[in-house]
């Protein structure tokens, strides 16, 4: 079978590997869609967050169906759908599958039921395909207390995590507004839904913002760059007595930024990474609302062309999510 092979640090390649075989505890998953996701960059560059060894196969925003069932699992079955989460327990440690462990990027692979959540047939392959990375941005929103319709949201990024937290939003009834440089994030934020955006290369980001609020700012500023120049404003956004969600990553820099109106104007920050414990409601939540995803996913390769999806998704300008298909 076919699979993307990180051979080393920027060594990509698409190659022929055995067909994986299950123990009777595990399930084997034919690949549907797998989405490429910023950190997948960073294991290529050999600099990802946890120690890891090459080679290795990527991909952990995947979609795909049950074709052979250990037996001794329980509760799944050949043909159903399903998505797994990202952070995964063995008994030697905690994993992350498509890192410390050989991800989806190949036609088949091996998971262990524990890791599974099935699909209903109300989201399709696409929107299942970003199940993973919509579980960071719900989990953003929740962690900081939910949103509905009589608040304004502010995300402060454009990419996949802001966009897919301004949909959670924008699911529960918030007003949203969308901050990013690049027109067609802009573009799709607005396709997701977003009441307003802001190219903050205009200049008067804040003012914009308060404008847009009548004076109050934002009962909620997801932050989901990371960039230096959102993280010097984001205490600036919000209302008295607001909440900000710091989700975008920025590790190892310093930046400056108005630390004093935390505590002057009495905000809440909370910080947050993955998507702990809410999967199955993230699941139920995107049935539900039947919130379409679409315009995040902006291009489409077959597997086999798994090297220049890669060259292309690495182009914030050119794209926003790069999926690869198993067809």
């Amino acid at each position: 079978m076919k699979a993307l092979v990180f051979e080393k640090p920027d060594q990509p390649v698409v190659r022929e590997v055995d067909m994986p075989r299950i123990t009777e505890n595990e399930v084997l998953v034919r690949l549907r869609t797998v989405g490429i996701c910023h950190s997948d960059y960073e294991l290529l560059g050999g600099r990802y967050i946890i120690p890891i060894s090459y080679p290795v196969t990527p991909g952990h925003e995947w979609c795909g169906e049950i074709v052979e069932v250990g037996r001794n699992v329980r509760g799944f079955a050949v043909g159903e759908r399903v998505v797994g989460e990202c952070v995964v327990r063995l008994p030697d440690r905690v994993h992350h599958f498509g890192f410390s462990l050989d991800g989806a990027d190949r036609e088949f692979f091996v998971v262990r039921p524990e890791w599974l959540h099935k699909l209903p047939d109300a989201i399709d392959d696409g929107t299942a395909s970003l199940i993973e990375p919509f579980t960071c941005g719900f989990y953003a929103v929740r962690r900081s207390g939910g949103t509905d319709a009589s608040e304004t949201v502010v995300v402060s990024g454009g990419g996949t995590i802001g966009l897919v937290s301004a949909a959670a939003a924008i699911g529960m009834g918030a007003r949203v507004i969308v901050i990013d440089p690049i027109l067609h994030r802009r573009e799709a934020a607005l396709k997701l839904g977003a009441a307003e955006v802001i190219d903050p290369r205009a200049g008067g980001t804040v003012e914009t913002v308060m404008q847009m609020t009548g004076g109050r700012g934002a009962d909620l500023v997801v932050e989901a760059s990371g960039h230096d120049a959102s993280l010097g404003i984001v205490f600036d956004l919000v209302r008295e007595e607001g909440r900000i969600s710091m989700v975008g990553i920025n590790i190892g820099r310093d930046v400056s930024s108005h630390l004093g109106n935390i505590q002057m104007r009495n905000l809440t920050v909370r910080g947050c990474i993955g998507s702990p414990g809410v999967w199955p409601d993230a699941i139920r939540f995107l049935e539900r609302t039947q919130l379409d995803l679409s315009p995040i996913r902006t291009h489409e390769f077959p597997l086999a062309q798994s090297v220049e999806a890669f060259a292309l998704g690495s182009q914030a300008d050119k794209c926003i999510k790069v999926t690869l298909l198993n067809s």
